[in-house]
C-alpha cells in the first residue's frame, strides 16, 4: 500500500491563492460589490481575514462564570408577578428585572410603583441570597429606588449582600420621553444625591445605568447605541463627581444596558467595543481600567407579531452573541411579547433559551471566545472608531442633554432607521416568517392580556423630540391585519390568482416569489399546476380557472423567453376575465412598454419595494389599512 503524503507536505494556502481562484468565480466581477458587506455604520466587512496576531481576550465576567440568567418581572397584577417570578427562581433564573409601566422596556404592561406592588411582587423573593434585581422604571425610579430601599431596611438586610441595580437614568427618560422635571443641570444635583444615598447605605451593585436600548429600539445602528450609552455614563460620571463623590466609586457605580439581536457577529461586535471605549475613557480619567458591568436584553426592535415562533430562533442567536461577548446579564424577552402579556410557557422558553445555552452548550466557559479572530477583531475595532467619533461630536455638541435637546442625534438616528426600514421593504434585510415565508393561516399564540393600543401625546415641556420605539416588521404587520379583518369581514381572505404560463418548469420559481410577497401582506396566492399546451399555454383555460377561484388580482408567472410570447395576450385576457388588476413576476426589459399597453400593472422582482408593491394591492381591493401604529411609550 502506497504511502499517504502528510498534510504538512501539502502547499499552504495564501491569500494570493485564493484571491486568484475567486477571480476565477467572479469572472471580472467587482469583488467589494459581490463579496464585501456594508453595515448601517458603512464599516466594510470582508470575506475573508488573517489571523489577529497579540490581541488577547477582553476582560468581562471572571473565567468560566455564567452570565445571570434575568427574567422580566411585569405582570401588572403584583400577586400574579410574584408568582410567575418564584417560578422562575425556582426552575433556573438567578435574576429578575422589575419593569414598571411607563418606563421604555414595558411594552404595555408594567408593576405600579407603589410600595404595595414592590412588596407584593418581591413577597418571599431573598434579596440577599444573590438573586440579581434590574430595576426598569423610567421617570418613576426615584420613587421605586425608595420603595426598594426602605423594603430592603423593613426586611433588616445588609444592602452590600444585595445585588440591586437600581437603574437610575434621568438622560434616559429624557430620550425616551423628551422631558425632564427640569432641564440637565438642575436635575444632576440631586440625581447624584440619590445615587450617594444608595452608596451610603452600602448598595455594591451598580445604582446608575447608561441605558442604550432605547437607541436600538429606535432603529439606530451599534455605533450610534455604543456612542449614546458612552455619552450618557461620561454625563453620570460628572455629576457624580462635581458632588464629591471620588471618580473611582463613581465608575464602579455606573452599569451599561444594551439589545441584543440576531445580528450575531455585530452584537459580538458591539459588547467587545464598548469594552474597549470604556476603558479609554476610565484611562482619559486617570484611572486604572476596571471591567464594565454590561446588561443584555433581546431586541425589541427584531420582535414579530406574525409566525412569533421565530423569535425564539432569533432569540438564541442573540443570547448566544451577548453571551460570548461577554455579558454580564441577560434578558429574554418572551417570544410573544409583542402580542401581549406572555403566559408561563413563553417565559419558560424565555428561561429555557439561556439555561440550554449556559448548561449544555458551556458557552460562559471560555471568555471572550472571539479573541484573536481576524474578522471579530476588525470589526470591533472598526466600531469602536466609528462610536468614538460619533462620540466626540456628541461631546462637541455640549454633551448628551444637549445632543439630545438640539435633535442632532435624533436625525442622525432617523436617517439610519429609513435607511433600515427601505431595506427592510425591498427584503434585503428578509424578516423569516413575516417578509419571506409567511403563513397566511397563521395560528394565534396564547398570552395573558393583548397589548393594550394607547394613544400617544405629544408631551407637555418638551425639551427634546423623543426617540420613537418601533419594530421593523411593522409595515407587513399593518397590511396583515387590513387583510385579516377583510377576511373576517367579508368570510373570504383576498387573494392572487397566480397564472401561469407554460410548463411547470416554466413558471415554478416565479409563482413561489409571488406566492411569498403577496402572502408577506395577507393576500392569499391561488397556485395551480399552470396551463401547458403544446410548449405554451391553454389562455381560455386558465381563464376560466381564474374565473372560478374569486380572485380579484391576477399575477403572471413564467419565464422570459414565454413572457416574449404570451405575457401581452395572457395580460389582456385577464383583464377581460374580470381581474381588477395584473401584476407580473419579474423585470420585463424591454418588453415593459408592451406589456404595459397590454394592462399589466406593476412588475415584482427582486429588489422591489414590497411593501409599497402590497400597499398598492391593497388600495386595488379597497382594503383599509390602518396607520402604522406606534407601539404606546411604555
Amino acid at each position: 500500500m502506497a504511502d499517504l503524503p502528510f498534510v504538512t507536505d501539502m502547499p499552504l494556502a495564501t491569500r494570493e491563492t485564493w484571491l486568484k481562484l475567486v477571480d476565477g468565480v467572479l469572472k471580472g466581477g467587482d469583488f467589494d460589490k459581490k463579496l464585501v458587506s456594508v453595515t448601517a455604520d458603512g464599516l466594510k466587512i470582508a470575506p475573508l481575514y488573517d489571523k489577529a496576531v497579540g490581541r488577547g481576550p477582553l476582560a468581562a465576567r471572571a473565567p468560566g462564570a455564567p452570565w445571570a440568567v434575568v427574567q422580566r418581572v411585569d405582570h401588572p397584577d403584583a400577586a400574579e408577578s410574584n408568582a410567575l417570578a418564584l417560578t422562575d427562581l425556582e426552575n433556573g433564573a438567578t435574576g429578575l428585572a422589575l419593569v414598571f409601566a411607563g418606563s421604555p422596556a414595558a411594552y404595555g404592561f408594567g408593576l405600579e410603583p407603589t410600595q404595595d406592588a414592590v412588596e407584593a411582587a418581591l413577597a418571599d423573593i431573598y434579596l440577599d441570597a444573590g438573586v440579581e434585581i434590574a430595576v426598569d422604571a423610567g421617570s418613576k425610579t426615584r420613587d421605586v429606588a425608595r420603595i426598594l430601599t426602605d423594603l430592603v431596611k423593613a426586611r433588616r438586610l445588609d444592602p452590600g449582600m444585595t445585588r440591586i441595580r437600581f437603574g437610575f437614568d434621568p438622560l434616559g427618560g429624557l430620550a425616551a420621553t423628551g422631558t425632564l422635571r427640569e432641564g440637565w443641570g438642575q436635575v444632576s444635583p440631586n440625581f447624584a444625591k440619590a445615587v450617594r444615598e444608595r452608596l451610603d447605605l452600602g448598595f455594591t451593585a451598580p445604582v446608575v445605568a447608561a441605558d442604550a436600548r432605547i437607541v436600538h429600539a429606535a432603529g439606530g445602528s451599534e455605533a450610534q447605541e455604543l456612542a449614546y450609552a458612552l455619552s450618557c455614563a461620561v454625563a453620570y460620571l460628572r455629576a457624580l463627581e462635581a458632588s464629591g463623590l471620588a471618580l473611582g466609586k463613581a465608575r464602579d457605580a455606573i452599569e451599561f444596558r444594551l439589545a441584543a439581536d440576531a445580528d450575531q457577529f455585530m452584537t459580538i461586535a458591539k459588547f467587545r467595543a464598548l469594552r474597549k471605549l470604556w476603558a479609554r475613557v476610565e484611562e482619559a480619567c486617570g484611572l486604572e481600567p476596571k471591567p464594565a458591568f454590561i446588561a443584555a436584553e433581546t431586541a425589541w426592535r427584531m420582535m414579530t407579531r406574525r409566525d412569533p415562533w421565530v423569535n425564539m430562533l432569533r432569540e438564541t442567536v442573540a443570547v448566544f452573541a451577548a453571551g460570548i461577548a461577554g455579558a454580564n446579564a441577560v434578558t429574554v424577552l418572551p417570544f410573544t411579547q409583542a402580542l401581549g402579556l406572555p403566559d408561563a410557557f413563553a417565559r419558560r422558553i424565555a428561561r429555557n433559551t439561556q439555561l440550554v445555552l449556559l448548561e449544555e452548550s458551556n458557552l460562559a466557559k471560555v471568555s471572550d471566545p472571539a479573541a484573536g479572530s481576524g474578522g471579530m477583531e476588525t470589526l470591533t475595532d472598526d466600531l469602536s472608531a466609528a462610536a468614538w467619533a460619533l462620540f466626540q461630536a456628541i461631546e462637541r455638541e455640549g454633551g448628551l442633554a444637549s445632543a439630545l435637546g438640539s435633535g442632532m442625534l435624533q436625525g442622525k438616528i432617523a436617517e439610519i432607521r429609513a435607511a433600515r426600514e427601505k431595506a427592510v421593504a425591498r427584503r434585503k434585510e428578509p424578516l423569516t416568517g413575516t417578509s419571506e415565508f409567511p403563513d397566511v393561516k397563521d395560528s394565534p399564540v396564547s398570552v395573558l392580556r393583548p397589548v393594550p393600543i394607547r394613544a400617544e401625546a405629544a408631551p407637555e415641556g418638551a425639551l427634546a423630540a423623543p426617540l420613537p420605539l418601533s419594530r421593523v416588521s411593522e409595515p407587513f404587520e399593518a397590511l396583515r391585519d387590513a387583510a385579516d379583518a377583510a377576511a373576517l369581514r367579508t368570510g373570504t381572505r383576498p387573494a392572487v390568482f397566480l397564472a401561469a404560463l407554460g410548463p411547470v418548469a416554466a413558471f415554478t420559481a416565479r409563482a413561489m416569489f409571488a406566492k411569498n410577497l403577496f402572502e408577506a401582506g395577507g393576500i392569499a396566492a391561488i397556485s395551480n399546476d399552470g396551463f401547458a399546451e403544446d410548449g405554451g399555454t391553454d389562455i381560455p383555460a386558465m381563464i376560466a380557472a381564474f374565473k372560478a377561484s374569486g380572485a380579484r388580482l391576477a399575477c403572471i408567472c413564467s419565464s422570459d423567453e414565454l413572457y416574449a410570447q404570451e405575457a401581452e395576450r395572457a395580460a389582456t385576457a385577464l383583464l377581460a376575465g374580470g381581474a381588477k388588476s395584473v401584476f407580473l413576476a419579474g423585470r420585463p426589459g424591454d418588453l415593459e412598454p408592451a406589456l404595459k399597453q397590454a394592462g399589466v400593472h406593476a412588475f415584482i422582482h427582486a429588489g422591489c419595494d414590497v411593501v409599497a408593491t402590497l400597499r398598492d394591492a391593497h388600495d386595488i381591493l379597497g382594503l383599509e389599512i390602518p396607520g402604522i401604529q406606534a407601539e404606546a411609550r411604555r
